[in-house]
Formats: C-alpha cells, sequence, structure tokens
C-alpha cells in the first residue's frame, strides 16, 4: 500500500500572494483539486482521512486564495485612487487654493489673499502681517464684523504707506468677542505652481508658491 501524502505539506498555508502569472513553483486551483484526488487515491484504507481533516484542508485552500484575491484587488484599487488623484492634481496647476495655512506670498503688482474665519460676532477685528523675521510690517482694524468669513487683500502697503517687497509673509487676525480678544483662523490663497508625485506612491503633492508643498488632501476649497 502506498504511504498516504499529507496535503498541508504540498500546499502550506503560508504561500505568498501574487498579482501577475503564476511561477512554475506555485499551485492553483487546479493542482490542488488534482492533490486531493491524489491523495484520497492513495489514502490507507484503513485509515482513511478524518472528514474534519479534508474539510479543513479545502478550507485552507479557499483562505489563501481568497486572501490573494483580496490583495490584487486592494492594489488595482489603489493604483485607480492614486491616478485620480494625479489628473486631479494637475488640473490645479495655475489656480489658488486655500489650505491651512496663514503663510502667503505677496508677488509684484499682486495682493496677497486670505480667508479669516470668524466663528461669533466680533466688536472689533485686527488683522496683523509679518515677515519671515517676525517683524511687524502691517496691521489693521476691520472694526466690527458678523460671524462667518472675512475675506482680506493686503496690497504690499506697510503702516508707513511704502511697499513691501515681494515674498512670503504671515497672516494673522484676533477679535474681540464678549469683551474678550481670542485668536482667529487665516487660511491665505496660495498659486499652484506645479506638481510631484511620490513614485513610492506616499501620495500627490503640490508645490505652492513661496516654496510650501501640501498634500492634495489638505486642499479646503479651490478658488
Amino acid at each position: 500500500m502506498e504511504s498516504s501524502v499529507s496535503l498541508s505539506e504540498l500546499f502550506p498555508t503560508t504561500s505568498p500572494a501574487t498579482t501577475g502569472a503564476r511561477s512554475p513553483n506555485e499551485l492553483g486551483q487546479e493542482d490542488f483539486m488534482e492533490l486531493m484526488v491524489a491523495q484520497l487515491e492513495n489514502q490507507d484504507p484503513t485509515k482513511p482521512m478524518d472528514n474534519f481533516e479534508f474539510l479543513s484542508q479545502i478550507a485552507q485552500f479557499g483562505t489563501v486564495d481568497g486572501i490573494q484575491g483580496l490583495q490584487k484587488g486592494f492594489s488595482d484599487m489603489s493604483s485607480i485612487l492614486y491616478a485620480s488623484q494625479t489628473l486631479e492634481a494637475s488640473g490645479l496647476l495655475g489656480h489658488k487654493v486655500v489650505t491651512g495655512s496663514n503663510l502667503g506670498v505677496l508677488a509684484a503688482d499682486e495682493t496677497l489673499d486670505a480667508t479669516i474665519k470668524l466663528p461669533s460676532s466680533s466688536s472689533g477685528v485686527t488683522v496683523f502681517v509679518q515677515d519671515m523675521s517676525g517683524r511687524l510690517v502691517h496691521s489693521r482694524s476691520l472694526g466690527a464684523a458678523e460671524a462667518g468669513d472675512i475675506d482680506l487683500q493686503w496690497d504690499g502697503s506697510d503702516d508707513e504707506g511704502n511697499l513691501a517687497p515681494p515674498g512670503q509673509y504671515r497672516v494673522s487676525a484676533e477679535a474681540v468677542v464678549g469683551g474678550q480678544a481670542q485668536a482667529l483662523s487665516v487660511h491665505t490663497h496660495s498659486l499652484v505652481e506645479s506638481v510631484s508625485i511620490d513614485p513610492g506612491g506616499a501620495g500627490v503633492m503640490l508645490n505652492l508658491a513661496g516654496g510650501d508643498q501640501v498634500d492634495l488632501t489638505a486642499v479646503k476649497s479651490i478658488l
């Protein structure tokens, strides 16, 4: 009588997932069934395979094969989403976007634009513009304001009426609410100059005027 061959030895549970054609050393569904039939034909009649073991081996194959299928499906889905992000990012070239940053660029003969978030009505809103060394270049009182978004434009004039040099500036604001001063969120409008695609698949990055780089998902709105 021929000795019984264990299918678990021929088809291990740790078979690696593949996304392309199988190598000659890998087993597919047809190979598995052939081995299963051979195992049944060559088993010892006095010691037939236990039903539980038989079903366990079938489930083992189904689990491994199913995991490999899921991995390939997730890989394909990731590629599609990545391509979609790349296409979306390329459409932003030359447009201004709003991110969570309060750093903006003052270009020659242009204004530095920003949006101030006012959560509740205020008796007085004040705006501050600083250069990258922290020096206060410009401040402006906007007076009382209702809750909502406040659009801001700065033409580059400092507090003495002189034009500040083009470059990057930090914009901040505060509001008096209920007699107390509180800082406000300020989001500058930044020009998208180029797009970077990470070859490792980490994401699509937008290169903004002034040298800042943000992930595509950080864009709050497109202007």
